[in-house]
């Protein structure tokens, strides 16, 4: 059944209907405020830390997913390249690297300016996108900081197409 069959004839905060999809989901979350919600989505590398808020002011829906990273003082100008790299490569939201708090962020802001409203399908795509895009381009911040791995070669193994199982 379609996400938006259950919230077909309620009008919803963009906060609830991400409530609504992290229980379809079973992923654990907290409503922090009624316009701010945290829950945590399992990857394939990582637990993902998933904040969305509300900006009524702004008609934003903020995402900000984030892992933890704690690579070397020495390292921090070969992941700023990969950064860069990296941001080339998303046309949707942008990788930053919060320093002090030792986390790799992926953010996006949808503008829901003039009473837009954001549908289910429209929320689950931007978590869903957010997610993959930290799980494709964790081995890449990886092979930079722990593998010694030159910033083009590790972007190959980002970029490039997987075949077959292993």
């Amino acid at each position: 059944m379609a996400l938006s069959e259950h919230l077909l004839e309620e009008d919803l905060h963009p906060i609830d209907i991400v409530e609504h999809i992290a229980t379809h989901y079973d992923w654990n979350f907290d409503r922090i405020a009624d316009d701010q919600i945290a829950m945590a989505v399992e990857g394939q590398w990582k637990t993902y830390s998933i904040t969305l808020a509300w900006s009524g002011y702004d008609e934003t829906l903020r995402l900000v997913c984030s892992f933890e990273n704690e690579p070397p003082e020495e390292k921090l100008p070969q992941l700023y390249e990969a950064l860069n790299a990296v941001n080339d490569e998303c046309w949707t939201g942008a990788f930053t690297y919060w320093h002090k708090q030792q986390l790799m962020i992926y953010r996006y802001g949808l503008a829901l300016t003039g009473g837009q409203i954001a549908g289910p399908e429209q929320i689950d795509t931007l978590i869903r996108a957010a997610v993959e895009a930290c799980e494709r381009f964790y081995p890449a911040f990886q092979l930079v900081v722990w593998g010694d791995r030159k910033v083009e070669d590790a972007m190959q193994v980002a970029i490039a197409e997987a075949y077959g199982r292993a």
